[in-house]
């Protein structure tokens, strides 16, 4: 049986007001399904789902805009989907154990259901629109004050750099060592392709100024780029 909502609102740090909500937020479709009823898609938590996504991605762009105020858009954009994809959100679920108060249908719940990724991330968005709609006047503050702990969290253990590509940690190099000219030199030259049509191998080579600065393979030409470009990070002494 699941937990009650008591303890999860003590876990959350937010006390409902209207605990319908946060009723809301821990059913699983699943669940929802077996009650027969008619409208059973408005009986669980998907809803709060789509609304809570949207809810995540503004303070987590809020938050990442003001900590690292000389990121290009690319690079913003790389961290925020690193700290807010489903691998993310299922941990942050499991740091306060979202999964002991998910009601879930009994073969969802047989085969495991509170310990899937999908289902994790899912209701933490859930939960995320389920504090955003009680709150009201006070909805993203509120919201900012559960959610920006794990944010931060997240970006802090790789030191915010690691969860940028080798290719942008390259670029983001050259520029910031006052070297920005030569970023128009930087040049990826695909040199070699071997292999079936299913099964293919590409070989890139990375130029700077004309210096060839770091060589990689991969079976896809993005893959051996960024081979390439952990070459040169590694050329220049620059951890990744």
């Amino acid at each position: 049986m699941p937990q009650p909502l008591g303890e999860l609102q003590k876990r959350i740090g937010y006390t409902f007001r209207n605990e319908r909500y946060l009723e809301r937020a821990v059913t699983h479709s699943s669940y929802a399904n077996e009650t027969g009823a008619h409208n059973h898609h408005l009986r669980c938590n998907e809803r709060l789902e789509f609304l809570g996504d949207s809810v995540l991605s503004i303070i987590a762009s809020r938050y990442l805009f003001s900590r690292f105020p000389d990121y290009k858009e690319g690079e913003l954009s790389q961290l925020r989907s690193r700290i807010v994809c489903e691998g993310a959100l299922c941990g942050y679920a499991q740091q306060f154990g979202l999964g002991e108060f998910l009601l879930l249908g009994k073969g969802e719940s047989k085969c495991g259901g509170a310990q899937k990724p999908a289902i994790l991330a899912d209701a933490f968005e859930a939960i995320l629109a389920a504090v955003y709609l009680d709150a009201e006047g006070d909805a993203l503050a509120r919201v900012s004050e559960f959610l920006l702990p794990f944010l931060v969290r997240a970006v802090d253990e790789q030191d915010g750099r690691a969860l940028l590509d080798n290719k942008s940690l390259l670029y983001k190099f050259i520029q910031q060592d006052a070297h920005e000219e030569l970023l128009t030199d930087l040049e990826y030259r695909k040199v070699r392709e071997s292999g079936p049509d299913h099964a293919k191998t590409f070989e890139v080579e990375l130029y700077l100024a004309s210096n060839c600065i770091g060589r990689g393979k991969g079976t896809t030409v993005q893959q051996a780029e960024q081979e390439a470009a952990a070459a040169a990070l590694e050329l220049f002494g620059i951890d990744h």
